[in-house]
């Protein structure tokens, strides 16, 4: 079985590469929509997330919405086939590149401490890791394992290490983060999916209470390491606006206990993904079971 799907996507890959861009931008639309029909569940699923996210939304609007999500997941997928088959190149897709850029060489001058890249599941992740890599910046990407170990090995690990970043694994990651710090190095980690209360704070996301990873958190107590909360927004054109503000400043100073600092910082960045989110709702991935607890 994963022989078979290793080669169906072999076949999509090839046939990304030999037709025009806009096929395979329909294709994938194409895609987007049926799997918004077939996959009952995740739609019931990004449905009632996004009810509760927003409840001044009308049934329609949610509904409308959630069929964007699908089509937003198949933009990224064929941006991804592209850029794998090189028709797309990730500077053409960059329209605040250069300005950011430097920004961020500005921003991590004399940095001796490494850097933790927060993201998430919005817009084009794997864009916006290919360019932090390409800015001088590689660095360890955590991430899951992917069931299909044809494609993870062939695919998705060359993919992601092509700008000389190390695709690291959940089992490895602590003990990977620790060493990466350490010796300045940096990480790449997306905090916005759900954790264990074991390893997460109680907090809130968009007004829902969950639990969320402490790891950033409690990295930046130890090892003090620059936070640079990044995203990569899909304008109408289909090119994409990189979202900086900047490193966060806040360190939970104001609070004495360490618990209680954990706690708090891990909101803040929960807070940050949120109003990075609410910039372009249609772009996270809202099929995923954020909220269960």
């Amino acid at each position: 079985m994963q022989r078979a799907e290793y080669l169906i996507v072999l076949f999509f890959l090839k046939l990304s590469k030999l037709m025009p861009i806009s096929f395979v931008y329909g294709m994938f639309s194409f895609f987007g929509t049926i799997l918004f029909w077939i996959l009952r569940k995740r739609r019931a699923l990004t449905i009632s997330n996004l009810t509760l996210a927003y409840p001044e939304k009308s049934k329609k609007e949610i509904y409308d919405l959630a069929k964007q999500c699908f089509k937003s997941v198949a933009k990224t997928v064929a941006e991804i086939f592209l850029l794998f088959t090189n028709k797309k190149q990730l500077e053409e897709l960059i329209l605040n590149k250069d300005e950011v850029m430097a920004k961020m060489h500005k921003v991590a001058a004399n940095n001796k401490n490494g850097i933790i890249f927060v993201t998430a599941h919005f817009g084009n992740w794997e864009i916006l890791s290919h360019f932090v890599a390409l800015c001088g910046y590689p660095f360890i990407v955590i991430g899951r394992e992917g069931d299909n170990k044809h494609i993870e090995k062939n695919l998705t690990k060359p993919f992601r290490e092509r700008y000389g970043s190390q695709n690291i694994y959940k089992k490895e990651a602590m003990s990977k983060m620790v060493k990466t710090l350490k010796n300045q190095g940096n990480i790449g980690i997306l905090i916005d999916q759900k954790t264990s209360k074991t390893n997460g704070a109680k907090g809130s996301f968009f007004g829902i209470e969950c639990y969320s990873t402490t790891s950033v958190a409690s990295m930046k107590l130890k090892y003090d390491p620059l936070i640079l909360p990044l995203f990569a927004k899909r304008e109408k054109n289909g090119r994409y606006t990189i979202m900086f503000e900047g490193a966060v400043s806040y360190a939970a100073e104001d609070k004495k206990d360490k618990d209680e600092k954990i706690s708090t910082l891990t909101q803040h960045y929960n807070d940050i993904l949120e109003r990075a989110i609410r910039e372009a709702p249609e772009q996270w991935f809202w099929m995923h079971d954020r909220w269960k607890i």
